[in-house]
């Protein structure tokens, strides 16, 4: 638990753990699950990928959870990302603004399409480069589904650890090597802006 209100919750999840319960009995395990069994009036406002960490927000009144949801939907809601990537990332800065769609024969795969795909952009900044991999702190600007992931990918960058969008050497690691960092947002009860953040373990 990072913060916790009359209005809402903020937690840090663990990567591996859905977000919400999936369909079947072992899908049932889920941050939300876990949550309602300490604070029933838990409401989602948001997800992660099963296989990403970090912050989440979560509302514990319906009015809060309009209020936090509309944000998201306005791009309001200021999200950092860390990530370890493969290869050496040149430059100190960049915008990825490639549009993305579902790959249907592939689902839950998405993919580039520049015909077709919905507006999806991303600003990143270098924190450090190795030979064969890199740090980078990743600005998601719209919503979309794997954006990072995909986003990584199409540079020549995977994530390393994707199972989906990683190949040979960069998928061989013990998890997807993504978190989310911190979470700016207006709190629901007064509009204040508030910050919260919670370090990767990798």
């Amino acid at each position: 638990m990072i913060h916790a209100d009359d209005e809402v919750l903020v937690v840090s999840k663990p990567h591996g753990l859905l977000s919400v319960p999936g369909k079947g009995v072992h899908l049932a395990d889920s941050l939300l699950t876990r949550l309602l069994e300490d604070y029933p009036a838990t409401l989602l406002v948001h997800r992660l990928d099963r296989d990403t960490s970090g912050v989440m927000v979560f509302a514990l009144a319906p009015h809060a959870q309009r209020h936090l949801g509309l944000q998201f939907e306005k791009r309001q809601v200021r999200k950092a990302y860390v990530a370890r990537v493969h290869g050496h990332v040149s430059g100190s800065v960049g915008t990825i603004d490639l549009p993305l769609a579902a790959d249907w024969p592939n689902r839950p795969r998405q993919m580039v399409d520049l015909r077709y795909g919905r507006p999806a952009l991303t600003n990143w900044e270098l924190l450090q480069a190795c030979t064969d991999e890199s740090r980078l702190m990743l600005f998601p600007r719209t919503g979309r589904s794997h954006q990072l992931r995909v986003h990584c990918q199409a540079i020549g960058h995977p994530i390393l650890g994707d199972p989906l969008y990683a190949e040979g050497d960069a998928r061989q690691h013990r998890r997807l090597m993504l978190h989310s960092v911190s979470l700016r947002f207006r709190h629901p009860a007064d509009g204040s802006e508030v910050s919260f953040s919670a370090e990767p373990e990798f």
